[in-house]
């Protein structure tokens, strides 16, 4: 925040301390990208808001109902990491369509963890509805023009 404040105030437009402002320093603004780079930074921004949750997530077995240190810093660690990402991401992409892949995604990679890394079973219906989870994603990204691209 401090390199962002110093930044924008040593570039002299825009408004001070703002994202944008930190873009343009570094030649990464609007003009520097256009809005093609522009639009996808929001994907990935996604991605890392869909990992983080899984790793949130993830830990929660493990701090065993926040007893131990490591796994209850790493839950709280990987929320505040996936809700920072997730916000970024809906500046760009419709927040239901944003949040119907963040949550899906994260839906389905939580039982494969469960699955591989904790033995739980996955039973048909179970593994059924993963696979409609992730159809849902792939029609949303490929044919709705709701998602943003």
């Amino acid at each position: 925040v401090m390199r962002a404040l110093v930044l924008g105030a040593a570039c002299g437009g825009g408004e001070v301390g703002t994202t944008a402002t930190l873009y343009q320093t570094r030649g990464r603004g609007p003009a520097a990208s256009g809005p093609r780079r522009r639009s996808q930074v929001h994907w990935i921004y996604l991605a890392i808001a869909i990992a983080a949750e899984v790793v949130g997530t993830s830990s929660l077995k493990a701090s065993a109902g926040f007893t131990k240190l490591g796994p209850s810093l790493m839950v709280l660690a990987g929320y505040g990491v996936a809700f920072l990402f997730l916000s970024l991401t809906l500046e760009r992409i419709p927040v239901g369509v944003g949040y119907a892949i963040w949550s899906g995604a994260g839906v389905t990679l939580i039982a494969l963890i469960g699955w591989l890394v904790y033995g739980e079973k996955l039973d048909p219906a179970a593994i059924a509805g993963m696979a409609l989870i992730v159809a849902g994603v792939v029609v949303l990204n490929l044919f709705s023009k709701t998602a943003a691209h």
